[in-house]
């Protein structure tokens, strides 16, 4: 499968941005079009993984364009039928809490509502510390609306952060694939 158009949204977890992008680039290489969009944080935070300016060079290099980030640019994406699938990769506790309400203030959640609006999928790969506290009741509400697919996750560190998700990244693209079927990959969690 190649030559889909790929809605990749951004979140600020940035300790998750390199295996992030190298999934990316592996999306790239198989032919397909990426169009990247940020959340705010990913415009203006510089952390110890890098400086938002870093992010941005760096992704708009990989993806031919330069990333969407404000509410305006997003909009037309499903009005103008611009995507097959919107990944959003990481996904954070913030972003899924958003989601859940209906919260459609920021940048990547307006890409969902517009790319909802034609009814595709939406691919969402968790990183948040609070999944299986706070944040699992909007990974609980997501998981039964339609549309909706998780890349499978684990915990990652249970002992330090017994609360934590993170999404095996490598599985972006098997979600993908499942996704644009109608299924969610299983088992959920791994």
């Amino acid at each position: 499968m190649s030559g889909l158009r790929i809605g990749w949204a951004l979140c600020g977890s940035f300790c998750t941005l390199t295996a992030v992008t190298a999934e990316m680039a592996k999306t790239v290489a198989a032919g397909h079009e990426v169009y990247p969009v940020f959340s705010a944080p990913m415009c203006t935070v510089n952390t110890r993984f890098g400086t938002a300016e870093r992010w941005r060079v760096e992704i708009s290099d990989l993806c031919g364009r330069s990333p969407l980030t404000t509410l305006t640019e997003v909009e037309p994406l499903g009005p103008k039928d611009m995507l097959d699938v919107l990944v959003v990769a990481p996904c954070t506790g913030s972003t899924l809490a958003k989601l859940a309400a209906g919260d459609s203030s920021t940048a990547v959640t307006l890409a969902v509502k517009s790319h909802l609006r034609r009814e595709r999928p939406v691919v969402l790969a968790v990183s948040t510390n609070d999944a299986l506290a706070g944040s699992f009741p909007a990974i609980a509400a997501l998981k039964n609306r339609k549309h909706y697919y998780f890349v499978p996750m684990r915990q990652d560190a249970p002992a330090e952060k017994p609360n934590s998700l993170v999404a095996d990244f490598s599985r972006i693209g098997d979600t993908v694939a499942a996704a644009l079927q109608g299924k969610q990959l299983q088992p959920l969690f791994i």
